[in-house]
């Protein structure tokens, strides 16, 4: 997994629980892979079952478990990796964080109204919030700050996540992070 450096970026996925975010992260790995890019996916899910088997989902725990995140991405990307990070990252600081620390940064806001978070609920952590045994869940029983000034913002509700990747890789390539047009830079793979 790789590419030259001058093509490595960190793209972090924000949104509600259950806005569409992983499924997003998926769709771009895959538009990325076809053009010959190698991107890690850092899904929080997987991520946390690694790194805090155990969470509370406290505000402590958060802190340490985004700016952890942050440095995985800083450091693959640094590396020469492009990083796409599917994470809710409630707060604006945790992204905030983020973005100063990775030069090549792009924040992506899966809009999603919370009615629709809460009736897909893949993992239930809505109906737990709902009856007091997830005390911590975004957007209903904590916090969640959108992101103000987003390079991209798709509706996690409405456009597929094909549609919501293509329209992230637009940026990517505005933004000089890709070469314009279909093909992908010489030599990555």
């Amino acid at each position: 997994m790789g590419s030259e450096r001058g093509f490595a970026f960190a793209v972090w996925l924000t949104g509600l629980p259950a806005s569409g975010k992983s499924g997003i992260a998926r769709a771009l790995a895959e538009i990325l892979e076809g053009k010959g890019i190698r991107a890690a996916v850092l899904d929080s899910d997987a991520v946390r079952r690694e790194i805090t088997p155990c969470a509370t989902y406290g505000e402590t725990e958060r802190d340490a478990f985004y700016a952890t995140l942050a440095y995985l991405a800083r450091e693959l990307s640094s590396h020469g990796v492009p990083v796409v990070v599917a994470a809710t990252a409630n707060r604006k600081a945790y992204r905030d964080r983020a973005r100063a620390e990775i030069p090549r940064f792009l924040e992506v806001y899966v809009r999603c109204p919370l009615a629709v978070c809460r009736a897909r609920d893949p993992k239930g952590i809505y109906r737990r919030g709902a009856e007091g045994s997830a005390p911590n869940v975004p957007g209903l029983t904590s916090p969640y700050e959108p992101p103000e000034t987003p390079e991209v913002v798709v509706d996690g509700d409405r456009d597929p996540p094909a549609e919501s990747a293509r329209r992230i890789v637009l940026a990517l390539e505005a933004k000089g992070f890709l070469p314009a047009g279909e093909n992908g830079p010489p030599g990555i793979g």
